[in-house]
């Protein structure tokens, strides 16, 4: 597949990582996506994908058309079809929250139509992404999509969220939420409580995702790995915590990730920097 993404200009680039296209036939039908710091926006022009949540609960989806994704606190399983054309958004943590207009736990570990957040908004959504001629065209489509929607007056704590949030980023997770409550000048309880209202998530639980995002980027598959090492300086100072959440967020040990990504790496179309893997 081909990805083709940008950077958006200010003052999108305060809520947004990157806008992108993705394209072509995937190299794996099925990639199993650890939780990272992102929250999501597709717009599936092509045939259908599938999503299984981990929790054997929860039943598979369908994802057809337009759709949001929240912050994910677990994996996940998709299911690419054959061919893939699907434009795409990559929120900050935070930087759905002045766009979607509804609290951001509830779209938490939830995937949810574009017409049950921008109401009515769908089919003209498509026709002026969808009718593009090139990636950059779409891309310039989709951009002047997102600053029309873009709320002018912030919600209440959505700054406090995205300033304390940039240091949580810089940082990988590493501050301690007391420290970043108190360089606030919050108590915890007000800062948790603007994170689950703007993110979906405590800080506590941002801190996990950026601190996991740090040490999943860091592995090199063509190199030997110092697991405890690694584990150490992306902050995780317990062993078998370390081991607890790797197996829960990736589904395999660390001995069974870096061999996987090892055997994945040399195949066309895979790349092995950070998160997703294929399935197997």
């Amino acid at each position: 597949m081909e990805y083709i993404g940008r950077v958006p200009a200010p003052p999108l680039d305060r809520f947004i990582d990157d806008i992108y296209c993705l394209s072509g036939a995937p190299g794996h039908r099925q990639v199993s996506v650890p939780p990272m710091p992102s929250a999501h926006f597709y717009l599936n022009l092509g045939e259908p994908a599938v999503l299984w949540d981990s929790d054997p609960s929860v039943p598979p989806s369908v994802l057809a058309g337009e759709w949001f994704m929240g912050l994910w606190t677990r994996r996940f399983l998709l299911e690419y079809p054959t061919r893939v054309h699907l434009v795409g958004v990559h929120f900050k943590p935070w930087g759905m929250s002045p766009f979607a207009g509804v609290p951001a736990s509830e779209l938490r570990n939830r995937w949810v139509p574009v017409d049950a957040v921008w109401h009515r908004s769908a089919e003209r959504i498509r026709n002026q992404v969808g009718g593009a001629a090139s990636a950059a065209e779409t891309l310039r489509a989709l951009e002047s999509e997102l600053r029309s929607r873009l709320v002018e007056a912030p919600g209440r704590g959505l700054d406090l969220v995205q300033r304390t949030g940039g240091w949580l980023e810089a940082s990988h997770g590493a501050i301690p939420i007391g420290a970043l409550s108190d360089a606030a000048g919050v108590s915890n309880n007000h800062l948790a409580a603007q994170f689950k209202a703007h993110a979906g998530v405590t800080p506590k639980r941002m801190a996990r995702i950026y601190r996991f995002a740090r040490l999943i980027e860091s592995v090199d598959p063509r190199r030997p790995v110092d697991w405890s090492q690694l584990a150490l300086t992306a902050g995780y100072f317990d062993q078998a915590h370390f081991s607890r959440e790797f197996k829960d967020f990736t589904g395999r040990t660390p001995t069974g990730y870096l061999d996987a990504q090892r055997r994945f790496a040399a195949e066309p179309g895979f790349s092995p920097a950070g998160g997703p893997m294929p399935a197997e």
